[in-house]
């Protein structure tokens, strides 16, 4: 049944829409299967996302047609299809009236993903109005909530050097809270792995009092904070906050130095808003682990990994992984910068709507995935700033010397783009960063090369 002539308006303009600010407008790729002309399709794909279905209904009223998902704009040639969903269409929150990500998606990628005459279609991103913004979250906290704790300034407060326990899983309780106490020498930022919880050999209750007298400890040698942060993802959300309740008072007076990461995409909205909720002074790290499924270029259907960050910080999420850009060992390009732009800024355009986030917080880029001292620089000068957590584990563990050796490497790399300076004259006076060339030789041959000759002799 051709829906076109209800679920489809293409004298709709774009600006008129943005102004009227009753909209969620989102951009899709999309291909019908043969045989199925493209308009058809889309608005086929418009009907399943809001009030439709393949037959007439005699329960349909002038009323339900004005809450009719529309397309708007098609490109049979560039695969492209826009449509604009009326704010009424998403459901709210009972006890608060607010909006919720979990119905966004239900509309925008539920049903229509497995509809028979759509061969595929992937949401590259979306536009939201202010009033949906004001019904939004957005983070309670963020990067210079770290630079706080970390005594550094509130405003461009840079790098945040950071790790995670290697192996991912597999230590007992005390060597877990030495390799925490070993990177602390050097470093700022530990993170849970997202598999590593509560296993039969390394229980929580067993595990976190070790890590807070680890940094203790690191503090009192140091001189300086340090921030872990805690996985308290579980399936069951009395679970996740009997974790975040437990990790708090054992941290007791050093609470401000836990972030609570949640694996966002697994776990799904409900529990990255819960940890939001329950716990807001806590900085929200979302990790996206299990993601590449729907945002992968290889995948045609579901949504980008752009997408998955700016949906991240309307729901509240402090920071989210945002790749490496081609810099480390995870599949990704250098305009992945956009990704990290979107959620930092309070103005981008992306690539299909200009977002205003009109003061939300911003999300904080972290940075993880085969990330060492020698790839920082070039990583730094792509993304043109280094106002991110950068969890380096192999960068920091891999280290020749020491994990605190590799956490003072990648601090040396950050200055040695800040001051835009040569790495290899750099490295001549910066012994923890000339010997990263030494536990990374086959990165600084592809990066540096020459660097044999060039640093022969330098701190051996």
């Amino acid at each position: 049944m051709d829906q076109s002539n209800r679920y489809a308006d293409l004298s709709l303009r774009e600006e008129d829409l943005i102004r009227g600010g009753k909209h969620i407008l989102v951009a899709y790729k999309m291909r019908p299967k043969a045989g199925h002309g493209y308009l058809a399709a889309a608005a086929h794909f418009a009907a399943e996302s809001s009030t439709g279905t393949n037959v007439e209904v005699s329960t349909t009223d002038e009323f339900t047609k004005g809450v009719d998902a529309l397309v708007y704009l098609i490109d049979e040639v560039g695969e492209e299809m826009r449509i604009a969903y009326p704010l009424d269409l998403f459901d709210r929150n009972l006890i608060d009236g607010r909006m919720m990500i979990v119905s966004f998606l239900t509309l925008a990628i539920g049903n229509n993903q497995g509809m028979g005459d759509i061969e595929y279609a992937k949401m590259y991103d979306f536009w939201v109005p202010p009033r949906a913004l004001q019904l939004f979250d957005g983070p309670s906290k963020d990067i210079s909530d770290l630079w706080r704790v970390l005594g550094r300034p509130l405003k461009d407060g840079g790098y945040i050097a950071g790790t995670i326990i290697k192996p991912k899983l597999g230590l007992r309780p005390e060597p877990f809270a030495q390799a925490a106490y070993e990177f602390w020498l050097g470093g700022d930022f530990i993170k849970n792995d997202e598999p590593q919880g509560n296993q039969v050999f390394a229980p929580m209750k067993q595990v976190m009092p070790l890590v807070r007298d680890a940094m203790k400890r690191a503090m009192d040698r140091t001189g300086e904070a340090k921030i872990f942060s805690a996985n308290i993802t579980a399936d069951d959300h009395s679970e996740m906050l009997a974790r975040g309740e437990y990790i708090l008072e054992t941290f007791g007076p050093d609470a401000d130095k836990v972030a609570f990461l949640v694996d966002g995409y697994v776990g799904g909205p409900g529990m990255v808003t819960t940890a939001r909720r329950w716990f807001p002074n806590q900085y929200l790290h979302y990790h996206r682990a299990g993601h590449g499924a729907v945002t992968s270029p290889q995948s045609k259907r579901g949504y980008t990994a752009y997408v998955l960050a700016k949906m991240s910080r309307l729901q509240g999420a402090s920071g989210i992984h945002v790749g490496t850009m081609g810099y480390g060992k995870m599949e990704g390009e250098k305009d992945d910068r956009a990704i990290a732009y979107i959620i930092e800024r309070d103005s981008y355009t992306g690539p299909a709507y200009h977002q205003e986030w009109l003061g939300m917080r911003p999300t904080t880029p972290i940075i993880s995935g085969g990330m060492n001292a020698l790839r920082l620089p070039g990583f730094f000068e792509n993304l043109g700033h280094g106002n991110v957590i950068n969890t380096a584990g192999g960068g920091s563990y891999g280290h020749i010397d020491s994990p605190a050796d590799g956490a003072r490497s990648l601090r040396q790399a950050y200055e040695c783009w800040k001051a835009k300076a040569d790495p290899i004259e750099w490295a001549r006076e910066h012994r923890e960063f000339a010997r990263a060339f030494d536990s990374f030789p086959g990165d600084a041959d592809k990066l540096y090369p020459g660097w044999r000759d060039k640093l022969a002799g330098v701190h051996r």
